[in-house]
């Protein structure tokens, strides 16, 4: 069974990257992902805030989660005055 060792955003490739144990890696390319799922700027800062702050959780959605409900959820969306 393969472990986790590390998840990050690498700023360089614009990409989460997770390495397990067992030597492979996998690699999430967050621009094709926004691109796919987020249909305005507040669900793309959503997506930004999960990509900083917590990479591990923005792979878990993308890979095992439900992105769009997520986006539903949790999007508050102010108008601009």
């Amino acid at each position: 069974m393969k472990h986790l060792l590390s998840c990050e955003f690498n700023f360089d490739t614009v990409c989460v990257e997770l390495k397990f144990s067992d030597g492979t890696m996998i690699v999430i390319d967050t621009i094709a992902v926004e691109n796919e799922v987020a249909d305005n700027m507040y669900q793309r800062s959503e997506l930004d805030y999960l990509i900083y702050n917590d990479p591990i959780a923005y792979a878990d959605l993308i890979l095992n989660g439900n992105p769009e409900a997520y986006l539903k959820a949790v999007t508050e969306y102010k108008p601009l005055d």
